[in-house]
């Protein structure tokens, strides 16, 4: 391995172990135990955009393996669907730097969506999922892990509020409807933005942030159903709320935690809609 690589590698994993040992690692593996994410003889696909969030994930899941309190596989898979020289020559750049045993496999995803004037944002990614599930089929593994963190899951419980009418969450792991037997995890669900990004900033890492050609002018639906603008105003929403409660954050992740089914006035499942008067009298 290359010294300067070592460096770069060495210092992050230490890092993980000390500085951001109680912040981000035992955030990491409280979710991953407290969802039941991981089990013995999985194989994971561990889906790397390119990103802060994706990027940490991965080194997070070496460091699981180097514990080995039992069996599983991991498989470092990064889609490339029509990235620029640039971003696919930073994402190598930073999987060498971080030592990442990264699978890179191709698509034309964004060729396909170019001409899409409805929506191109969410359809490309329900097409970066499929290939991603695809891949992650093709490799045998069981479940896909995607790097959501705590403050993308309190960001769409407000939204779903706020601009769809609904309470609901993004979940700490799916079984997949389209894909037999594999399962969708998020294992950084408890690992706060602040401190990836201060990790980053302490190892002197730099990622892409988004690598979609279209970013400039698509203002359009994300894969959550919500605009990109939508989230930025519910995650300056946020940050407004916490200058006033400073439990704003966790109260909102509780919120989903704590249903009272007895005060709300109706519910879906998948036996349908309840009603509170179906069972007032």
């Amino acid at each position: 391995m290359d010294e300067e690589i070592r460096r770069i590698t060495e210092r992050a994993e230490l890092s993980l172990r000390k500085k951001f040992k109680k912040s981000i690692w035992c955030k990491f593996t409280k979710g991953i135990n407290e969802y039941d994410l991981v089990s013995p003889n999985d194989k994971i696909a561990v889906c790397i955009s390119g990103g802060k969030d994706s990027m940490i994930m991965a080194k997070l899941f070496q460091e699981l393996k180097r514990h080995d309190k039992f069996p599983f596989e991991v498989e470092f898979i990064v889609m490339d669907p029509g990235y620029n020289a640039e971003n696919r020559q930073k994402i190598e750049e930073n999987a060498r730097n971080l030592s990442i045993p990264i699978n890179i496999f191709e698509s034309d995803i964004f060729g396909s969506v170019e001409h899409i004037e409805k929506n191109p944002c969410y359809i490309c990614a329900r097409m970066r999922r499929g290939y991603l599930y695809n891949k992650a089929k093709e490799l045998g593994c069981n479940k896909i892990a995607l790097g959501h963190h705590f403050d993308d899951v309190i960001e769409t419980i407000l939204m779903g509020m706020l601009y769809g009418g609904q309470v609901q969450t993004m979940m700490p792991k799916l079984h997949s409807t389209n894909f037999e037997g594999l399962e969708l995890i998020r294992p950084m669900y408890l690992v706060r933005e602040a401190d990836i990004k201060h990790w980053c900033s302490y190892n002197e890492l730099q990622f892409i942030q988004c690598a979609c050609r279209f970013t400039e002018t698509c203002s359009d639906i994300g894969a959550d159903g919500h605009s990109v603008s939508k989230r930025m105003e519910t995650k300056n929403l946020i940050a407004e709320l916490k200058k006033i409660n400073p439990q704003v954050e966790k109260n909102i992740f509780r919120s989903v935690e704590n249903v009272n089914l007895s005060t709300i006035i109706a519910y879906k499942d998948k036996n349908g809609v309840h009603n509170f008067l179906d069972t007032y009298n």
